[in-house]
């Protein structure tokens, strides 16, 4: 107490001053109309600049609610699309034969990650206790995000798109054909489709999308639209430049895909392959 009495004594001259002043801009104001308008026509459009900042503030903090809401909302309708009873000649490619959920979608927020890198990973904000297992693929709003690697009872790490070890089939939506899909462009935007032969046609601008024969991704997720084609004469194969269609530097929320007939079809391919 005694070092604010300090404080006001050697300030006093300063805290006149103010109070003076303050005294007279309220004699001025409320004594003149006109100077009264003017007040409180200044102080509105502070007031609504004030308002406005705010407002745009809490819009922002309010995208992650959003986020979350939609991602939600989108693995609800997946999941709704693959669990239809429908008929077998109508069933979509991730029901099996008699109408049954073959994928499940969970969804998770994305709590870090890089793009920069050789090897890129993406964190998850959710782990085993959410039903996240290792080898499930992880797909976003647009597009193909990764692998899941490690998983914990809380978080998961994802191997990314964006990785020199990242492989998965993917197919040229317009002609059906199968190829590899890898990252060795170093450009977080884009990837490259190998072991596409030359006889297959390839223009700019066809679609990419999942193949569905790896036991990760469900087919037909898109993956990306080819941007360049690029024939060398001494290959047998194309070289084919993919614009990703997920911008993994922005990914917020992400929908981990879970193979419900993964175990039964392992089990079986287990017992092909013992001598």
């Amino acid at each position: 107490m005694r070092d604010l009495f300090r404080f006001f004594f050697r300030q006093r001259n300063n805290l006149l001053f103010l109070a003076l002043m303050a005294l007279s801009m309220y004699l001025l104001i409320n004594g003149n109309m006109h100077q009264r308008a003017q007040a409180i026509s200044s102080s509105n459009a502070v007031i609504g600049q004030l308002y406005s900042v705010r407002n745009e503030v809490a819009e922002y903090a309010g995208l992650r609610e959003v986020n979350r809401r939609l991602a939600a909302a989108l693995a609800a309708e997946r999941n709704l699309r693959y669990s239809l009873p429908l008929r077998a000649d109508s069933a979509p490619p991730d029901t099996d034969s008699t109408g049954l959920q073959t994928y499940r979608f969970i969804t998770a927020h994305v709590i870090n990650g890089t793009v920069h890198k050789e090897r890129n990973y993406i964190t998850l904000g959710s782990g085993s206790l959410a039903g996240i297992r290792p080898d499930m693929g992880v797909i976003g709003m647009d597009g193909l995000v990764g692998i899941v690697r490690e998983v914990s009872p809380h978080f998961a790490l994802v191997t990314s798109v964006l990785g020199n070890e990242f492989r998965t089939s993917v197919r040229l939506k317009r002609t059906g054909h199968f190829g590899l899909l890898t990252w060795d462009t170093g450009d977080p935007a884009t990837a490259s489709l190998t072991d596409v032969a030359n006889h297959v046609p390839v223009s700019p601008g066809d679609t990419v999308v999942t193949g569905g024969n790896d036991g990760i991704f469900p087919p037909d997720i898109m993956v990306g639209t080819v941007t360049n084609v690029d024939d060398d004469p001494s290959s047998n194969f194309h070289g084919i430049k993919v614009h990703l269609s997920e911008d993994l530097s922005r990914a917020a929320y992400v929908h981990v895909v879970s193979d419900l007939l993964k175990a039964e079809r392992d089990t079986l391919q287990a017992k092909v392959a013992q001598p």
